[in-house]
């Protein structure tokens, strides 16, 4: 008598596993915030060190925001890869909540953002969501073109490395250009043109 081992489930994007890891996804997020604002107080800024704390952290969070959900729903085609975008946008939303619930009444940053909408904090809203569905969206794509190149189960390590070194490469260049802006936004900015531009090559070679 012989038994063969079942296949992994794969391209999960039910109710339960989408909101349960949206959920987890949104409290990692506000994790990750909580983890900034302190080494913007915390950490000296001589030599850098400050910048480079948080770029650290911002790619971290990027990292988690686009490959997680992909990982959570074993994305493969486009079920799995819708399942994960929409756990980005319910993880945004969770965030939000708990920004609106807990950061703000604790005036835990200066909200410089509010001012620009003339006082409201609706405006970036809709910004946020979309920003983090299209993460979750695109590294769905490069999860599952991975997958299906490597024929099987790819480790998170191996699927996040390339947007990684192209993060590291680009905001590299950009910091040495001297764009006039901080660090971890040139790292955020450059994680998320890095991890759009694999997901692009991926649809061009299975096009």
């Amino acid at each position: 008598m012989s038994a063969t081992a079942a296949p992994l489930a794969s391209d999960r994007s039910d109710f339960r596993t989408v909101t349960v890891g949206g959920a987890t996804l949104g409290v990692a997020t506000a994790v990750a915030v909580v983890a900034f604002l302190a080494a913007s107080r915390l950490v000296p800024i001589a030599a850098g060190a400050r910048g480079g704390v948080q770029a650290l952290i911002v790619l971290a969070a990027g990292v988690a925001v686009a490959f997680l959900p992909a990982q959570w729903t074993a994305a493969r085609s486009t079920e799995g890869i819708a399942g994960a975008a929409a756990m980005g946008l319910v993880g945004t939303v969770v965030f939000s909540v708990i920004d609106i619930v807990l950061l703000r009444p604790f005036k835990a940053y200066p909200w410089t953002w509010d001012a620009i909408g003339g006082g409201s904090t609706w405006w970036y809203l809709p910004i946020w969501w979309m920003l983090g569905t299209f993460a979750a969206w695109m590294g769905g794509i490069v999860t599952a073109a991975g997958a299906a190149a490597a024929r099987g189960e790819t480790t998170l390590a191996r699927r996040a490395l390339p947007a990684v070194a192209g993060t590291v490469v680009v905001a590299a260049i950009g910091r040495l250009a001297g764009v006039p802006v901080a660090f971890s936004a040139i790292t955020g900015g450059a994680f998320t043109l890095v991890l759009a531009a694999l997901a692009l090559v991926a649809l061009a070679r299975k096009g």
